[in-house]
């Protein structure tokens, strides 16, 4: 076979981009690479005053028609920017809000597609924290302000995370110069003039050297339940140990709270323990955060204490800590009753972002704390993994008879110019 030139080669290399241009290439769309739309946030932030105005836009890859704004507050009714709450703006959703327009935000396509969802926090008070509203990446700065709604706005404010006083600065914020996921949790804030609400910041690992396994697979327990807590370790152990950050505010290893078994942590568990759990490294390395909470009441929600990821299916069960087991149950996601199960547990076929939150249970015999369920959203194969290639060339030679009849046709062409060069020179 002869070669082909390199004008040859340059065409079939045209060729083929111009039918992916075409939108022939349906598997390598970016709709497949991240989430169909976002949902973004101005001013970007996760607490408001009341009456502040905020806006709130869906950005979409693609055709946009048929998405909106969509919300689930504390009166647990879904409902659309263009009902009571909001002024549509071309493509934006403007709000004044009130205390009763606290909760979670998202947009949604007519299909049933969703973007990420935010939880948004209204204050009638005079402090709140200005704090992300969408997750960070693990090593970003990120400040936190506490602002009060008068004049003057540094005034000296304490920081508290997870309940416990991490901070006092002078200038009103409070900067973190590379978050981890130890980083993790509620934060609130407070000065002279008030106290602000909690919000959660959650801290987003792109690769973890290591990860904390809770066995039971949950994040409630109840007084003197027993549970282990294990390190799972990429390449060498050596030098990780389980750490924890409980309403004390005191950073301590397991040596001191629990007893360890080999690789494990084994705890006895009482309501001082409730707090953040992780493994680090003697270099400072971290895994993902665990929240923990053990309650001296007769009923937990049992739920993950990872996240999720979007599309598995999560039950959650109402438990009582004597018998039955099986009481009819109510379960509120961020305040609201979202759901009666006479059978002490729910489930939720196939999470999606909008199911991320605070969730709780009530029975005959009490109420559960809350625990925050976070749910993930999968990255599919980009260029470069493993199944890219057999994909592209399935696409680019099977999928379509033009772009095989126009190959053929080029190569004839290139083979016929090549003789007829040839022919010229002898």
């Amino acid at each position: 076979m002869r070669e082909l030139t390199p004008l040859c080669w340059q065409l079939l290399l045209l060729s083929t981009l111009v039918y992916c241009s075409l939108g022939h290439g349906g598997d390598l769309s970016l709709s497949d690479l991240s989430l169909p739309a976002s949902l973004s946030v101005s001013p970007d932030r996760s607490q408001f005053f009341e009456l502040e105005s905020v806006s709130l836009s869906c950005e979409v890859q693609g055709n946009s028609t048929g998405w909106r704004v969509v919300r689930n507050t504390e009166r647990g009714i879904l409902s659309e920017c263009t009902t009571d709450w909001g002024k549509q703006q071309g493509s934006s959703c403007i709000v004044f809000p009130i205390p009763s327009d606290s909760g979670v935000y998202w947009c949604e396509s007519g299909s049933g597609e969703h973007s990420n969802a935010v939880n948004i926090t209204v204050h009638d008070g005079a402090v709140i924290l200005e704090s992300p509203v969408l997750p960070v990446t693990e090593g970003e700065s990120v400040t936190l302000r506490c602002r009060y709604q008068g004049t003057p706005s540094n005034l000296t404010a304490d920081f508290y995370k997870d309940g416990s006083l991490i901070r006092n600065e002078t200038t009103g914020e409070m900067t973190v110069p590379a978050v981890s996921k130890s980083d993790e949790g509620l934060y609130k804030c407070t000065n002279s003039e008030g106290e602000s609400l909690e919000s959660w910041m959650t801290v987003i690992v792109l690769s973890l050297p290591a990860s904390l396994i809770v066995s039971p697979d949950r994040s409630q327990f109840f007084e003197y339940e027993s549970v282990s807590l294990s390190c799972e370790v990429q390449g060498n152990s050596a030098g990780w140990r389980v750490v924890r950050n409980t309403e004390r505010g005191i950073l301590s290893e397991c040596s001191t709270w629990g007893e360890q078994q080999g690789s494990s942590c084994i705890v006895l568990l009482i309501p001082s323990d409730s707090g953040v759990y992780w493994c680090e490294s003697g270099s400072g390395e971290h895994s993902n955060a665990v929240n923990i909470t053990v309650h001296d009441g007769a009923v937990i929600l049992v739920s993950p204490p990872l996240p999720v990821t979007e599309r598995d299916s999560v039950t959650l069960r109402c438990r009582y800590q004597g018998t039955p087991s099986n009481l009819t149950a109510d379960f509120y996601k961020d305040g609201s009753l979202i759901r009666t199960e006479t059978t002490g547990e729910m489930t939720i076929s196939a999470v999606s972002k909008s199911d991320e939150g605070l969730y709780k249970c009530t029975n005959s015999k009490g109420e559960s704390p809350e625990s925050w369920m976070t749910v993930t959203v999968p990255s599919p194969a980009v260029p470069g993994s493993s199944m890219f290639l057999p994909r592209l060339l399935c696409s680019l030679l099977v999928g379509s008879p033009y772009l095989l009849v126009t190959i053929i046709l080029l190569v004839k062409g290139c083979r016929s110019r090549a003789q007829g060069d040839r022919v010229e020179e002898e």
